[in-house]
């Protein structure tokens, strides 16, 4: 049930992340606290890097999708483990540029980027932009042109896949909010255009499948409908793609019944797949980006948890109350996320109790996990919800005016705080 080797149990049968016991950090920190193993996070990033520099062509990277975590502490770790970024607005990429990132590896997303979020982008440095649609690419190319600059770019186009993951993360359906199909022969309208601009350097295109995809076929596929794509528009148009970005989306496991991922042996896959139908086509082969999020920072956190009490429903069932839930992770609350959840304070005793774990919000759907066995709660038990480094601090919220949690970094058997606990101070900073 560790799922991770990064976590161990201590002779007092305590949880432990990265060396570090999770009830001193909770005595130290308080409780609900976010933890992030970073040496566990540099390793997620050598990984990709690591792999893509063996098997694709030169200038390739990973970019790391900040929407799964965002916090100036972070960025200095992506540039040194030399990772791209890639920011879905001027928030991200302020606290990415706060934090040290070089604005010329931001790559710059979005469906609905404001003609504020453009200027401030523009003036800012930023890469690359991965245009969404034609209004984007008038207002963008308009922008540049006042600054005297050519901005580069590539074009989101919908490759029509289903990888059959949960329909709220898949984005590589016809029927999606962004990007422009192919299918309908739109994507092609727009590579038309996008071409005629006379202040914006087109390097190739991005699609984005969805999330929680275990394998490299579904990636493979989309590869297929890429180079048939730009095969196309290099016909009609003697456009050449030089970068293809293939977007994120491998999985982590939440559960033991997940599979585990082998993300080089995918890459070397998707590799070999983009080769040969490049060979075939002769297509020059393109650089290849990914922007890999969950699987870069899931898996190195987790969420500490104190119990306050325990209520038990004759013939229904039993909640455990903690001092957290859909306002630290609101992931169960909207897609009923499986999670580990592990009783941190009380790793040796049998987990014989059938329980829902319950958050503290004023909402019948705050729910952290159901049906889940922990030994018999006690209140000040500390509870410790595993995988919970994406989308959850980066998706927190202040209802019921709740102040959010603290999150820490552990090294090398030591903990530090890099965003520190919220204060009622801070709740009302912003009212007039």
């Amino acid at each position: 049930m560790l799922l991770y080797n990064n976590l161990s149990v201590t002779p007092q049968g305590h949880l432990a992340v990265g060396g570090v016991d999770t009830v001193d950090l909770a005595r130290q920190f308080g409780a609900p606290l976010y933890v992030v193993d970073e040496d566990q996070l540099r390793a997620n990033c050598r990984t990709y890097v690591q792999a893509l520099a063996e098997a694709m062509p030169q200038g390739s990277m990973p970019l790391f999708a900040g929407k799964a975590l965002c916090f100036k502490g972070l960025y200095p770790i992506l540039k040194e483990e030399g990772m791209g970024a890639d920011v879905v607005s001027p928030g991200e990429i302020y606290t990415a540029l706060a934090g040290g990132f070089p604005p010329e590896r931001l790559y710059f997303h979005g469906n609905n980027k404001t003609d504020e979020d453009i200027a401030y982008a523009l003036d800012s440095g930023v890469g690359c932009f991965i245009v969404d649609n034609p209004q984007e690419l008038d207002r963008l190319d308009e922008a540049a042109g006042a600054r005297g600059i050519r901005q580069r770019v590539l074009l989101r186009v919908t490759p029509g896949i289903d990888p059959h993951t949960l329909q709220a993360i898949n984005t590589g359906r016809i029927d999606c909010q962004f990007g422009v199909p192919i299918e309908t022969g739109q994507a092609a309208q727009f590579v038309a255009a996008a071409l005629g601009k006379e202040h914006l350097e087109v390097e190739g295109f991005h699609s984005h499948i969805g999330s929680q995809i275990f394998e490299a076929e579904p990636f493979c596929d989309a590869v297929d409908i890429l180079l048939d794509f730009a095969q196309a528009m290099r016909t009609a148009h003697g456009f050449v793609a030089r970068t293809l970005n293939l977007g994120g989306g491998f999985g982590v496991r939440y559960v033991e019944s997940d599979p585990m991922v082998d993300i080089p042996g995918n890459i070397r896959a998707l590799a070999q797949h983009l080769k040969q139908g490049c060979a075939a086509k002769d297509y020059p082969v393109p650089r290849i980006l990914l922007e890999p999020g969950r699987s870069i920072v899931a898996n190195a956190g987790l969420t500490l948890y104190e119990v306050g009490g325990v209520k038990t429903i004759e013939g229904y069932r039993s909640y455990v109350t903690v001092n957290g839930g859909m306002t630290d992770n609101p992931r169960y609350a909207l897609y009923q996320s499986p999670y580990t959840v592990l009783p941190a304070s009380r790793m040796g005793e049998e987990g014989d109790f059938l329980c829902s774990l319950a958050g503290r919000c004023c909402e019948s759907g705050d729910l952290v996990q159901e049906n889940i066995t922990l030994p018999q709660p006690r209140r000040g038990d500390l509870l410790a919800v595993l995988t919970t480094g994406a989308y959850n601090f980066s998706m927190a919220s202040n209802y019921n005016r709740l102040c959010r949690p603290a999150l820490v970094l552990v090294r090398g058997g030591q903990a530090r705080l890099a965003v520190r606990r919220q204060t009622f101070q801070d709740l009302v900073a912003c009212d007039l």
